[in-house]
């Protein structure tokens, strides 16, 4: 499989509104893009329609090499790992972290129906460690800090092996410390051999890690711009996207912005 996602002049029109317009992205295997926009640029609906939770009103969708229309989409999200701020409101914070981290196998939110195998546990103590949390084990999820929490959330949205890994804003409500150690873990994460393609979507400039080889920019529903994030995220790209004069300076590989 060498296509992840290829979306082909998608709009999604809602209430008679278009909140997609004529979107073309392509993603391969072996590329992590980090998609940017202000709140309410597209961003979540994108992913929706990556997913198949929405449906384009005009184009032509395929995820995983699976054309939509022709595929049972039900299957296609096992292969899927999405991680979101909506997830976390629908958790059991009485349930200990392994358990929330097997429930991503099944897919479902804790483990009341659930009967998963010893197996299961070794797995889930595996991508914990890799997340860097494994003082977490044995404790409840709410004992667990921000960051703790999301990386519990990235660590289930692996338990399934999934090809395909959607982080939508997994920085969100972190202080400056948490989130450079969650963004730390995921730079490990994407070094891994047999680690999913990661889409990371954020509002943030500096959070593009040089992992994330390209950039997709989206600006009221259409894409503004998108490539190799070298060449899209420019002092004279961002000034634009943004509306006024704005700098970007590069350290240690990623981007910090700044107002001219």
């Amino acid at each position: 499989m060498t296509n992840v996602i290829d979306l082909q002049d998608v709009s999604w029109k809602r209430q008679q509104k278009h909140i997609l317009s004529d979107i073309n992205w392509h993603v391969e295997k072996g590329e992590h893009w980090a998609v940017l926009g202000l709140n309410g640029s597209g961003k979540t609906s994108l992913l929706n329609i990556v997913t198949g939770y929405s449906w384009p009103t005009t184009g032509h969708v395929r995820v995983l090499d699976k054309p939509f229309g022709k595929i049972d989409i039900r299957e296609l999200r096992k292969s899927i790992g999405w991680v979101s701020s909506s997830l976390e409101a629908r958790l059991n914070e009485s349930e200990r972290a392994e358990d929330i981290v097997v429930s991503g196998k099944y897919a479902s939110i804790g483990l009341a129906y659930e009967q998963p195998a010893e197996a299961d546990f070794d797995k889930a103590f595996q991508i914990i460690e890799q997340m860097r949390c494994s003082h977490l084990i044995g404790r409840t999820y709410r004992t667990c800090s921000q960051g703790e929490k999301q990386k519990l959330l990235i660590a289930r949205g692996l338990m399934a092996s999934p090809d395909l890994l959607l982080l939508d804003e997994s920085t969100s409500g972190l202080d400056f410390i948490s989130r450079e150690e969650l963004l730390s873990a995921i730079q490990q994460l994407i070094k891994q051999d047999n680690a999913p393609t990661i889409i990371f979507v954020t509002h943030h400039i500096e959070e593009v890690l040089p992992e994330f080889s390209h950039t997709l920019m989206l600006k009221d529903g259409t894409v503004f711009e998108k490539g190799p994030s070298s060449d899209v995220l420019t002092t004279d790209n961002l000034s634009r996207f943004f509306d006024m004069p704005v700098n970007i300076e590069w350290h240690h590989q990623r981007p910090w912005l700044s107002i001219r």
